[in-house]
């Protein structure tokens, strides 16, 4: 089954610019719109993608944390009912959510509850991911974990904490994170980025240009798993990926959400391919 073109959508993306200061730019407005345009089964993909916001914002509150309105699907009053009575999020990780919400029932038996909270539900997040039909989402997911898990496993490691307590999920990956004790974990053949991961992590005393550093490894791979989808959900989600990236930046820092805002508007020029159709 061939899925479904989104040339018109696609097109429109550049539409979303900014006065040079960048204001008015609303991530959750975009994805509204996005949400609107595609097909319903696409509109799962993109929910999917944004339950990851849902799962960090459970955790907060799990830990007794406080959350506001964020990227996520659900408000955060819709979180905190989900904690006490899950039924709105993939069933994996509702089953996650029982099981810590009653270690003693028939959901326990099933989890290791003995593992942190946050281990539990991610590891059942991008489980759900990587069973998923669309070829962007898969591979996201399984990029993002891995590489969540190396920046995990290297500031572990610098703080002499057991890498195994931080790592999510399992896989080659984890299980050499969790060995190795070489300087890049013997994964440098394997990851081509984990060089710029050990050293943003350890080389960056600025905790802002560290996680700029590795945002922009994320940035860049959502391009290449996209290189070649103009118009279907692929390129939707890659959008979406580097919507939530600007996002995140316009929250920690302006010039730099700024800058990697026109990063975006100048990588989407839509017209150009429908030019070459």
């Amino acid at each position: 089954m061939f899925g479904s073109n989104y040339y018109c959508l696609v097109a429109g993306l550049r539409e979303y610019t900014l006065e040079a200061d960048a204001k008015g730019f609303d991530a959750r407005a975009i994805v509204s719109e996005i949400l609107e345009g595609v097909s319903r089964a696409d509109a799962r993909q993109v929910r999917l993608l944004y339950t990851y916001y849902d799962c960090e914002h459970l955790a907060a509150l799990h830990a007794g944390r406080t959350v506001s309105e964020g990227l996520g699907n659900l408000t955060p009053e819709e979180l905190a009912e989900e904690l006490r009575s899950p039924r709105r999020l993939p069933d994996a990780v509702q089953q996650v959510l029982r099981a810590y919400a009653d270690p003693e029932g028939e959901e326990a038996a099933e989890i290791d509850t003995a593992q942190r909270f946050e281990k539990a539900l991610f590891g059942a997040y991008y489980a759900v991911c990587e069973k998923q039909g669309c070829r962007f989402l898969r591979a996201w997911s399984a990029f993002d974990r891995t590489l969540r898990n190396v920046a995990a496993g290297v500031t572990a490691r610098a703080a002499g904490r057991p890498v195994e307590e931080v790592t999510v999920g399992g896989g080659d990956v984890v299980d050499q994170l969790q060995r190795s004790s070489a300087a890049d974990f013997g994964l440098r053949g394997e990851l081509p980025y984990i060089d710029a991961v050990i050293a943003a992590v350890n080389d960056e005393a600025n905790l802002v240009e560290k996680e700029h550093k590795i945002d922009l490894i994320r940035w860049n791979e959502s391009l290449e798993l996209a290189t070649f989808d103009y118009f279907d959900i692929a390129a939707i989600l890659s959008y979406l990926v580097r919507i939530n990236i600007v996002a995140r930046w316009m929250r920690l820092d302006a010039a730099r959400g700024r800058e990697m805002f026109d990063r975006l508007v100048a990588g989407l020029d839509g017209r150009k391919f429908i030019e070459q159709e």
